[in-house]
């Protein structure tokens, strides 16, 4: 959660009683799309029976003739191969103004806030300008993406980015700050262009680097202004036609290559008109324009704080969601579709997500953990229900919750995890799925007001978060049982009582020490990359220092799963959150998002704008080597 959101969503929270109570990638379609799946197997083959056809054909047969054997022909250089070992050093922490990596690899800006999406627009150029350009512009704050492959087009040379954008880089479109209550019309129209999703076309040149394609038909923006429609057993409370998806968060796809956006917000607090009730939901669309019934508000999935979706699939179609609510409290669900998807017909996969059973995480202090069936009727669920409230931070009030409806479940459906007997936990971010199902992680960002520790929240006043692990019973989507283990405490030894501080803040690292960890994926070939959003200007626990001070600014990590060494990637510009993370097909091109930079990033002497930035290595080798 961008910190500009937080302050944003501040004055609803008190009016949310019964919510906020006091206190994967080009791999993927291959492996669910047999056509594909066989083209690229085909290709493969062609290459590599080359070589021995070769030696073949140049093999006589023994007549006992002395006839001499003709010279070889020499064989071609080999091309090295590609080596996916975490072989780059470490970088320093740094609160330098710019973007840092490791030697031998290069940064480019591919799109930043107010760049032209659609046909028709000028773009940032430097001055403000109408809605009805910024409307067809990149939005702000980019935050969660997703890269899709296009039929004819070479896969780690071009295809499509589906990017988030979280709130308004609102320097660039008007001057002061947005106050809901006291905006224009125009203004309005401005904050609500900048939040949804941009899809963009991109291409690699002949130079090496990466640029949006002008003019493609993919290019699209999906605004705060568009409209979508609500589906699922929750679509009769909702307004038939719902204006606007905000707060766009994280994200996920489906392994029939449509693109999830999240709405980490129960209300539209940019336009408070709006029913409460439209927002705080899963958004399904299509980066292909291909499947004309979406965008759709998914409300099978639950309405909370959506931070971001992940699933796991099985041999026989079926899948589960997983996904986080970013609030305290908050909990981990996951959602499992009634009926398996097809691999073979996108369209017949369009009403999917509409039927299903949503599930809350409860983790048991020996180590076990259950999922606990959100639906009517069941787990306490019934009219004159007892919610807990928020027992993390100490003494809460029960308040009463009548659940006579499926659909009562899913409109209130942080009140139904905790009446269920969901763990409250530390702020759960993103989540991903290992490649070959056996574990399933989380960041678990932050909690400084956590007053009550549980095993798998072990720490009060919790500023610097962790990260949990637990595999399904069975490596299975539908298990309804796991086992978890707390797999990183965040913090940094110098935060230790002896320098002013106390154990809680210490962690237990091993390597480059982070804080807040947030963005969370493991590549296709099982490496595990972790970004961070701590505060910049929030205190460490040691008196005179800001979390800064202590870890530099925000910055991306590879930590290793079985050693669980972590080494700095990435170190992002002043005041940058660093979110996002998409690549190609060979992940020699690495796509990462730059959040509200605060500083003359990324041109000098020009306003700060929300990026995504390209990572590549120079000598043409996966990044991470």
């Amino acid at each position: 959660m961008s910190y500009i959101t937080d302050e944003a969503r501040a004055p609803w929270r008190a009016l949310e009683p019964t919510i906020d109570l006091p206190g994967q990638s080009l791999e993927e379609i291959v492996a669910n799309n047999p056509g594909r799946r066989t083209i690229l197997k085909n290709g493969l083959l062609g290459l590599s029976i080359l070589p021995m056809m070769g030696a073949l054909a140049a093999c006589g047969e023994d007549d006992g003739t002395s006839t001499p054997a003709p010279a070889p022909t020499p064989a071609p250089t080999p091309t090295p191969t590609a080596s996916y070992a975490i072989a780059f050093s470490s970088v320093a922490s740094s609160r330098e103004d710019k973007v840092t990596v490791p030697a031998g690899y290069t940064v480019d800006v591919l799109f930043s806030a107010g760049d032209v999406v659609e046909a028709g627009a000028p773009g940032y150029k430097g001055s403000f300008q109408p809605s009805s350009e910024t409307e067809k512009q990149a939005g702000g704050n980019h935050d969660g993406m997703e890269f899709y492959e296009l039929v004819g087009v070479d896969p780690n040379a071009g295809g499509l980015l589906a990017i988030n954008h979280e709130v308004a880089d609102y320097n660039i479109l008007f001057s002061g700050s947005y106050n809901a209550a006291t905006a224009t019309a125009e203004q309005k129209l401005l904050a609500l262009s900048a939040v949804g999703v941009s899809v963009i076309e991109v291409a690699r040149g002949a130079d090496g680097k990466w640029a949006v394609k002008a003019g493609s038909k993919y290019n699209k923006r999906y605004t705060g202004n568009s409209f979508y429609t609500p589906s699922g057993p929750a679509a009769s409370a909702l307004s038939a036609s719902i204006k606007g998806t905000l707060n766009n968060c994280s994200s996920g796809r489906t392994p029939w290559g449509t693109y999830m956006t999240c709405e980490e917000t129960t209300n539209n607090y940019l336009d408070p008109t709006q029913p409460n009730n439209d927002y705080g939901w899963v958004v399904e669309l299509d980066p292909y324009a291909e499947l004309t019934s979406l965008p759709k508000k998914r409300t099978a999935m639950g309405r909370f704080s959506h931070e971001n979706v992940a699933y796991m699939a099985d041999s026989s179609n079926r899948v589960a969601f997983y996904m986080g609510d970013d609030t305290t409290p908050g909990c981990i669900y996951k959602f499992v579709p009634s009926a398996a998807y097809s691999s073979t017909n996108r369209a017949a996969n369009t009403d999917l997500l509409d039927s299903g059973t949503l599930y809350v995480a409860r983790f048991n202090a020996d180590g076990s953990g259950e999922w606990r069936e959100l639906t009517q009727g069941k787990n306490g669920l019934v009219p004159g229900a007892t919610d807990p409230g928020n027992v993390s931070q100490g003494p809460a009030t029960p308040v009463t919750v009548n659940f006579a409806t499926q659909s009562d479940v899913l409109i209130r459906t942080q009140a139904a995890a905790r009446v269920a007997g969901g763990t409250i936990m530390d702020r759960p971010e993103w989540l991903t799925v290992a490649p070959d199902n056996s574990a399933v992680y989380c960041t678990l960002t932050n909690n400084s007001s956590r007053q009550v520790a549980d095993a798998a929240n072990p720490r009060t006043g919790n500023r610097n978060g962790s990260i949990i692990k637990f595999k399904e019973n069975a490596n299975s989507p539908l298990a309804t049982s796991f086992t978890w283990e707390i797999f990183v405490l965040a913090g940094d030894p110098s935060l230790s009582a002896a320098n002013g501080g106390n154990a809680n803040l210490v962690g237990n690292i091993n390597g480059d020490t982070f804080s807040s960890p947030d963005g969370l994926r493991i590549d296709p070939k099982g490496r595990m990359w972790v970004q961070t959003d701590h505060s910049i200007t929030s205190t460490s626990g040691v008196a005179g220092k800001a979390l800064v001070d202590v870890f530099g600014n925000n910055a991306m990590f590879h930590v290793d799963q079985t050693t669980k060494l972590s080494k700095r990637f990435l170190v992002g510009p002043v005041g940058c959150e660093i979110t996002g993370i998409a690549y190609t097909q060979d992940l020699k091109t690495f796509f990462i998002n730059i959040q509200h930079p605060e500083g003359a990033w990324p041109v000098a002497g020009a306003q700060p704008r929300s990026s995504t930035i390209v990572v590549r290595r120079t000598d043409a080798q996966p990044v991470g080597n």
